[in-house]
């Protein structure tokens, strides 16, 4: 049997177009943007807040954007999100919608040659995998496998391994960031900073981050850090920067333990939180960023995080992959500096997504951002202006 009379064998699923299917080994997908804090959860039966539960429904869809055609992508609703997915048609391959109750009836052939690949690995969407359909445990990471993946997750973990090679190896970088087990210790590094961003080690975009403008906290923000401190074991406090400009580089992992580099990922974020991507070729993102940062600097902290990362995930993870970084003003006015390593994103990131909706040369620009608006919704923009005079640079 084919792959089209297998999948079309499930009881909803449905294919986009089924004209390109053909039988390859294939990807099921699944965006579970609540991972970063089912992360902080730890725990295999967790229920995300409200709205990282709607984002997932809203978005399911999301993975159709970068899956091959004949993958399958798991939704909440498979009617809904073929509607959704209308609407971005133009930008989506051939794929298969399905839901968890539709796992069951996957073939034992398919299933064997079957990768599994989340937004992000956690003990929850493992739980629910396993739940779903028993069988799938061979295609899942072991527990050990995700402990060591949760750990390679946290703030510390970049902050120690990746963070300060990348600085002591560069001229023109600034970044430091400092994991504090007890509040002491934080106290005493908030006081040393004068301004700080205090972070949990484990949270999604946004949540888990405070910027502090005075080197004492108020007794809401004590509060708060308690909270973190007993909850995940520490606390990072790193000096509070005056960005300027927002961009990350996106790579992916290999089972064989190779990097490679997938391309610049320029955002924009609100309070820590992520908002919209501009999708460009590379080259003109790289002309976007050069009024920024050295572009040979930021060649060798490529070739950099390339080598250090190789060691440390191989074996462990194996997947898309981001860093953060960001342009910095210098207290002096003339210039910027380089922050090579503001997050390390163990998971598929919205610079992932952006990369797939990359125009080709003769294409404008396009901007593409994610609002609320009674749904979240996924917005593509099309932009022949120089993306430069918008909130993003």
């Amino acid at each position: 049997m084919d792959t089209w009379q297998e999948l079309t064998s499930l009881p909803t699923s449905q294919f986009i177009n089924s004209s390109t299917c053909q039988l390859k080994k294939m990807k099921l997908h699944i965006f579970n943007p609540e991972h970063d804090i089912a992360l902080a959860a730890n725990q295999p039966r967790f229920t995300a807040p409200h709205a990282g539960r709607q984002l997932r429904a809203d978005l399911s869809f999301l993975p159709a954007l970068w899956a091959d055609d004949g993958d399958m992508v798991l939704v909440d609703d498979v009617e809904a999100a073929l509607e959704w997915v209308r609407h971005v048609k133009r930008y989506a391959h051939d794929v298969a919608f399905v839901t968890l109750g539709d796992l069951k009836h996957i073939s034992p052939d398919m299933r064997h040659d079957l990768q599994i690949a989340p937004w992000g690995w956690d003990r929850t969407i493992k739980e629910q995998l396993l739940r779903a359909d028993p069988s799938l445990k061979p295609l899942l990471p072991t527990d050990e496998r995700l402990v060591a993946i949760r750990d390679m997750s946290s703030r510390r973990f970049a902050a120690e391994h990746l963070l300060p090679l990348l600085h002591d190896a560069n001229p023109g970088v600034v970044g430091e960031s400092r994991y504090c087990a007890t509040e002491d210790e934080a106290l005493a590094a908030m006081q040393q900073y004068g301004r700080s961003v205090v972070k949990s080690p484990w949270s999604s975009s946004g949540r888990g981050v405070r910027y502090v403008a005075q080197p004492i906290p108020d007794n809401h923000l004590l509060g708060w850090m308690r909270g973190v401190l007993r909850q995940q074991g520490g606390i990072m406090v790193e000096p509070l920067y005056n960005k300027v400009y927002d961009f990350g580089m996106e790579f992916m992992a290999n089972a064989d333990g190779t990097i490679n580099y997938l391309g610049l990922s320029l955002f924009d974020t609100r309070g820590g939180a992520y908002t919209a991507s501009i999708c460009a070729t590379e080259k003109d993102k790289r002309e976007m960023l050069s009024r920024y940062v050295d572009m040979n600097l930021l060649d060798s902290i490529r070739q950099q995080i390339q080598k250090a990362v190789s060691p440390l995930m191989h074996g462990i993870y194996s997947g898309p992959f981001g860093v953060d970084m960001m342009a910095v003003a210098r207290t002096d006015g003339d210039g910027f500096w380089l922050h090579p390593c503001v997050e390390l994103n163990l998971r598929r990131t919205m610079g992932h997504v952006a990369l797939a909706l990359t125009p080709t040369d003769r294409d404008p620009r396009r901007l593409m951002s994610i609002y609320y608006a009674d749904k979240y919704r996924l917005r593509i923009q099309q932009s022949s202006e120089n993306l430069l005079n918008t909130g993003l640079a």
